[in-house]
């Protein structure tokens, strides 16, 4: 470090802490929550340690200085889970026949309980799936009652989690469903997955709608100042145990699958847990729209 000065030195020093930790990181795909629940809520955090990564080589690239190549020998070890944070797409293509398009959307009970001050929510949901146009929609937190557009999509099914519940998962679909059914998670949960056979043409393709177990942890500093910051973050390791628990109920009907298999769903979850990274991608190549919210 000769020639920098004591606030360079000092930044360089975090600047290691940080590419150590992102270093370490890389690792916390391969190990399953329930060997280590607490290691796996740390995966909530790389995609900071990524950013402060960048912002670390940018700062010595400007500097012109060599301590640049700490991050980005960090940073192109992992350059997989970069490229998870975002993705550059190409131009849109002419969408061919043969394709399903499908969209996978979290539609929060259609604000059912006001959770935005808009009051025309519903109706902006509709709207946007008139825009896309799928063949196939898959939604978690569905309440019950029926969209404006439901015509658009004849067959259907609709699972809710209790009989006497108002919300659950639904898959809408323009073409024919010739089989459904329900992966009722284990007590405590109201989370679920459901399946559909969906027949176009020739094919027959199983589309999985999961919604896993949710953290239930809101962005309110009154409330987590009120408890103690080792509880929640044992809860959360909790939850992710219970992820992986629900996900392998999920796999277990995937191998059991004599059709393509399509998975969407809404998994609470990042793309650098063991849960997904591992996870198997769908069989089939389809054109899709993922929105997270309303």
């Amino acid at each position: 470090m000769k020639g920098l000065n004591w606030f360079d030195k000092f930044l360089f020093f975090l600047n290691s802490l940080f590419a150590v930790a992102l270093l370490f990181s890389y690792l916390l795909p391969y190990i399953p929550p329930d060997s280590f629940a607490l290691l796996s809520v740390f995966s909530l955090g790389v995609p900071f340690l990524i950013l402060v990564n960048i912002i670390f080589m940018l700062y010595w690239l400007f500097r012109l200085r060599r301590q640049l190549l700490l991050s980005l020998i960090v940073l192109l070890i992992g350059f997989n889970h970069l490229t998870s944070i975002y993705e550059i797409s190409s131009e849109e293509e002419e969408p061919r026949k043969d394709i399903l398009r499908v969209m996978s959307y979290n539609v929060r009970q259609f604000n059912e309980y006001g959770w935005s001050e808009k009051v025309d929510i519903p109706e902006k949901i509709s709207e946007f799936i008139e825009q896309e146009d799928p063949d196939v929609v898959s939604m978690q937190e569905y309440f019950r009652g029926e969209l404006s557009i439901a015509e658009r999509f004849p067959y259907k099914y609709i699972k809710l989690k209790e009989e006497n519940a108002e919300f659950g998962l639904s898959i809408l679909s323009k073409f024919p469903i010739i089989n459904s059914g329900s992966l009722d998670f284990p007590t405590g949960s109201n989370n679920n997955a459901i399946y559909a056979d969906v027949v176009k043409g020739n094919d027959t393709i199983r589309v999985i709608n999961v919604h896993l177990q949710s953290f239930s942890v809101k962005p309110n500093m009154e409330k987590l100042e009120q408890e103690h910051s080792k509880r929640v973050f044992l809860g959360m390791g909790q939850t992710f145990v219970r992820q992986q628990m629900q996900m392998q109920m999920v796999l277990d009907l995937i191998k059991k699958t004599p059709y393509k298999v399509l998975l969407m769903g809404d998994f609470n979850n990042t793309a650098y847990s063991c849960l997904l990274y591992t996870s198997p991608s769908p069989r089939d190549r389809t054109r899709s729209r993922m929105p997270s919210s309303a």
